[in-house]
């Protein structure tokens, strides 16, 4: 099998000037720089109600953006936004999906739901040569705040092992529970159309396009219960992972993707929010003395995870910007991320641009004339399709790409203005090289790329004390891993 060829050490990107560690950005050029990689030119303003909605328009992005190929334009043209509407439409019809509601009822409560979804994963299986296998993941949960009494929590998920990489785990999840305005109440509708059969119609859309695929890493679908009583089905699964040391190197959550249109009635169709923590959740306190000394909060796993996937979906081929959110969830909230973050693995949360809360956590009724209740009529089909896009183009890449760089350290031992980079090979065949990045510690995006070959260390001639770096790992066809930040090694 023939080898790449080795680029030169110290060849950038055409784009950007030759890095020096005198180098230095401008005011101007600063300046430029942030209107070109986010303030308010980087998605298009809110459609006010009744005025005509902008079309989705490119932004600029960001030096380390990768290209959709043709195998991810042709998988994202799969996605049927009819299948996702009869996905939700038939969760919703289940009348409440509560995790306290009737596990054995096959029309109603959330164990008719449960086995509803299994039916139709186990569909999706059948069409993978075996590569797919549906699972109830299920346990007893003991008495606890919103659980009254000994109570079964099921997850269903779906495994598509990888070809190449299968211990490399990625997920995606939406949870199927549902609730009423009174978060105890069993018995009441909750159809739960947006929180969230919105998010298990974008899982379980994604499951079925992918079914036929063969990714070189694992990838797993999960429709979780028990988020409204306190993320139970996550935690389960994330615990799960954990005690098997699971590799699970990116998990998004789906959740509240149905519909783009505010309580105002102002509509933002082509955008979706990516919550993504700074100072990791799971941070020791050794972590953050190292984190305080050399900087990093905005360079946590989750954060560099929120950068690829505006890297490889925020593009025409979803038709959506991906405004990343610094924060791990909304103010004061949270959701099934959150169980992964706090077991070290990098996570971020997917959530239409602006919440109706009339729509949500709500009992179904109309006062003064205004329907209350989330409802399917409250759903934007085609959103929640390009919402999935945007879940496909990050998961796909994801699997395809190589795993993200690990060990990478910066040393520190001896005074230098040069920056000293270190990090360990990779074991995927199909790996090309690495690439060093780097940006000003006010910039939020990654603007220099340099091409280092297939090494595991390289100098870069530009100090550390300035700028902030990466490392990210290429395969033979182009696709790059996540961005892995470097620690000091003395």
């Amino acid at each position: 099998m023939s080898q790449p060829t080795p680029q030169p050490a110290d060849d950038e990107t055409p784009s950007t000037p030759r890095a020096d560690r005198r180098t230095v950005l401008s005011a101007a050029a600063t300046a430029a720089l942030g209107a070109a990689l986010g303030g308010a030119s980087a998605t298009p303003t809110a459609a006010a109600p009744g005025a005509a909605e902008p079309a989705y328009a490119p932004r600029r992005l960001p030096a380390t953006v990768q290209s959709p190929s043709h195998e991810l334009r042709a998988l994202l043209g799969e996605i049927d936004r009819d299948r996702i509407e009869a996905t939700v439409r038939t969760l919703a019809a289940f009348g409440t999906r509560h995790t306290l509601s009737s596990q054995d009822d096959p029309k109603r409560g959330i164990g008719a739901a449960r086995d509803w979804i299994h039916a139709e994963l186990k569909t999706y299986a059948a069409r993978s040569g075996g590569r797919m296998t549906v699972e109830l993941q299920s346990y007893v949960q003991a008495p606890a705040p919103r659980i009254p009494v000994p109570t079964r929590i099921a997850n269903v998920v779906a495994t598509l092992r990888g070809s190449a990489a299968p211990d490399r785990v990625y997920v995606v999840s939406g949870h199927y529970d549902s609730r009423a305005s009174d978060v105890m109440d069993a018995v009441s509708d909750a159809p739960g159309a947006d929180d969230d059969a919105s998010g298990v119609a974008v899982a379980m859309e994604l499951a079925r396009v992918m079914a036929v695929r063969r990714p070189a890493a694992t990838i797993v679908f999960a429709a979780v219960a028990g988020e409204e009583q306190g993320m139970f089905g996550a935690a389960h699964m994330a615990q799960a992972f954990k005690t098997a040391g699971a590799d699970v190197q990116a998990m998004f959550t789906a959740d509240i993707v149905g519909s783009p249109t505010a309580d105002d009635g102002a509509r933002n169709p082509f955008t979706v929010r990516l919550f993504a923590e700074g100072v990791p959740t799971s941070e020791t306190p050794e972590q953050a003395a190292a984190r305080r000394s050399v900087g990093g909060e905005n360079d946590s796993p989750s954060r560099q995870l929120a950068r690829f996937v505006r890297d490889v979906a925020d593009n025409d081929a979803t038709g959506m910007h991906v405004r990343v959110v610094y924060r791990r969830d909304r103010y004061l909230r949270g959701g099934d991320h959150i169980p992964f973050l706090e077991r070290g693995f990098p996570a971020a949360r997917f959530t239409e641009p602006a919440e109706d809360f009339a729509h949500q956590h709500q009992d179904v009724r109309v006062v003064d004339g205004k329907q209350y209740g989330d409802l399917p009529r409250f759903c934007d089909f085609g959103y929640i399709a390009r919402v999935a896009k945007v879940n496909g183009a990050a998961l796909w890449t994801l699997a395809q790409a190589p795993g993200t760089p690990r060990g990478a350290k910066i040393l520190a031992g001896a005074p230098t203005n040069a920056t000293q980079l270190v990090w360990e090979r990779g074991t995927e065949a199909d790996l090309a090289g690495y690439e060093v990045v780097w940006r000003e510690t006010t910039a939020p995006e990654w603007t220099h790329v340099i091409r280092v070959g297939d090494v595991c260390a390289h100098t870069v001639d530009l100090s550390k004390d300035n700028v902030f770096f990466g490392v990210r790992a290429v395969n033979r066809a182009g696709q790059c891993s996540p961005v892995a930040f470097p620690l000091p090694q003395r």
